[in-house]
């Protein structure tokens, strides 16, 4: 007997059950983030962003309602891979502005992969006529991208220049 042909319906459901396990995923890495970033301002960002993160997670829940689906999720092998990642570099690189650079770093890969996510979601929904999903989805990823640009910014201000005058002031010296 063959196999039931897989439907953009089936490839929307699938990667909405990845999304929300990455989302949790990221709720819990922007804890471990606050706590760690020694930037009072990045400390304040990672709190932020984790806040909308969890709201982030209700409106997957809502977009699962809106399909007639329970709010369940698979398991998203980038989203693990992506904050293993930040536990490690947590490890080797601690405190200091090295370590808020690295955080800066983890954080951007998983927003950016969230915000791939989150794009290919919206348009999908479009295509399947799900217009109140695409516009739940059309919020999230603008918080993403707003994120991921206030990154940016604190990465220059903070983190970045320590880390270039810490450089400079050793290629002077030597």
């Amino acid at each position: 007997m063959a196999a039931k042909e897989k439907t953009l319906e089936d490839a929307f459901h699938e990667t909405l059950k990845d999304v929300f396990y990455a989302e949790k995923q990221s709720v819990r890495a922007l804890g471990k983030a606050a706590k760690s970033a020694q930037a009072d301002e990045l400390r304040k960002l990672f709190e932020l962003h984790r806040e909308e993160s969890s709201n982030q997670v209700e409106r997957l829940t809502q977009i699962f309602e809106i399909l007639g689906k329970p709010a369940r999720g698979k398991t998203c092998e980038a989203a693990q891979g992506l904050t293993a990642e930040m536990d490690d570099d947590l490890e080797e690189f601690g405190s200091g502005p090295a370590g808020d650079a690295v955080l800066i770093g983890c954080a951007q890969a998983l927003e950016h992969y969230e915000i791939a996510r989150y794009g290919t979601l919206k348009s999908w929904a479009t295509q399947l006529g799900l217009q109140d999903a695409a516009k739940l989805l059309d919020e999230t990823l603008e918080e993403e991208k707003r994120t991921d640009d206030l990154l940016s910014q604190v990465a220059e201000q903070i983190a970045n220049p320590k880390g270039s005058g810490e450089a400079a002031g050793k290629a002077a010296k030597g």
